[in-house]
Order: structure tokens, then sequence, then C-alpha cells
């Protein structure tokens, strides 16, 4: 069996994303400019025919809803972004300083941070992996749309980056991320960061 292709993507713009706080399951929507700016998205060839799947956070599925071409949306729990915990509504500046050492030791740890009562990027990695299995299994590519953590997860997945240090590949949250889903639950990169085509 050979691997079968999918894209995803970032939800559109929230408050919390404007305001830099750490999002997690806590379920915002989106603001005026994500609105608007996920109205003007329009998902690039081959993506625009695939199915289309969504985080069940409202923030991924409203952008979902509102890409174009119009079309069905289903939910995939395990696009969820990963659970930020006791840290949700927080900025990274502000628990730099108030959670301190602590904090920062858990930054250092790359796949394995775990934020009081979250998950780490590790366990998010493992979903996907499991996710992307089913992918490859059914055999028919998909579009998704995610979140940023969640999306990191997957680079991660594909790339073999321990989070330790900088990104292997530096992701615009306003494109299109390709990759290809084998039957392990492996994915590899396909291309990264392709425009959307502006909506009519």
């Amino acid at each position: 069996m050979t691997g079968v292709p999918f894209a995803i993507l970032r939800h559109a713009t929230t408050a919390w994303n404007e305001q830099r706080r750490l999002q997690g399951l806590t379920d915002t929507p989106l603001n005026a400019t994500g609105e608007a700016d996920a109205r003007g998205w329009r998902l690039p060839a081959p993506a625009d025919a695939w199915q289309r799947l969504s985080s069940p956070l409202q923030r991924a599925r409203r952008t979902a809803e509102l890409l174009r071409p119009a079309a069905a949306v289903t939910i995939e729990p395990a696009l969820r972004e990963m659970s930020f915990g006791a840290w949700e509504g927080a900025t990274l500046a502000r628990l730099r300083v108030t959670v301190g050492a602590t904090f920062l030791d858990a930054e250092r740890r790359g796949l394995d941070f775990l934020p009081p009562g979250g998950e780490s990027p590790r366990m998010v990695m493992a979903r996907l992996s499991r996710w992307s299995a089913t992918i490859a299994e059914r055999g028919a590519p998909v579009v998704a749309v995610s979140h940023k953590a969640a999306i990191r997860a997957l680079l991660a997945l594909a790339t073999g980056w321990d989070m330790a240090g900088p990104p292997t590949h530096k992701l615009d949250w306003q494109r299109v991320h390709f990759f290809v889903a084998e039957p392990n639950g492996r994915v590899a990169v396909d291309r990264l960061n392709v425009p959307f085509e502006r909506a009519a």
C-alpha cells in the first residue's frame, strides 16, 4: 500500500491569538478578522476537491465551514488542539514570569513539555500518528483544519524534530501544508506553506 496525501491548515484568527494567549481546549470563537480571512481563503488544488475534516473546537470548525469551495465538514476529534491544562488563557511571557524556573524547565523538555493537567506534544504526536494511519488505510485524501500546537506535533512526527530547538521547517500559519500518510502511522512532508487562492 502506498502513502495517501492529506492537507492541513490552522484555523483563522481569534481574540486570544491576537493577545498571544494559549488556547488549548478552551473553545474560543473566531474574531471578526478571522471570519473575514477564512471567507477569503480558497483551497488550492487538489485539496479543494478532498473530503473536509475539522477539529471539534469552534474556531477550527467555523474556519472549515467558511473555506471555499463550500463543502460538508466532518468532525475529527484527533485534530483537536493540544491541551495546555492549567496554563490555558495565559501568555508564554506571563508564564515565564509567574511560574518561573518550573515553566522554563518544561519548555526545555521539547516533545515532553507537559503543562499541569494537559498534554505533551509527544502525546499529540501519538494520536495524530493513529489518525494518519486511518487516512492511509481508507485510501482517500483529506484536508483538515486543526491548530498550531497540533500541526507542530505533526511536523515533529514527519521530520523527527524533538522540539528542543528550532523547527526543521518554518510554517506559515495562513497557508496550507501537504503531507503523506503511511499505513504504519508514519507521516512524510510533501509540500509546506502552499498559499491559498483568493476566493472570488
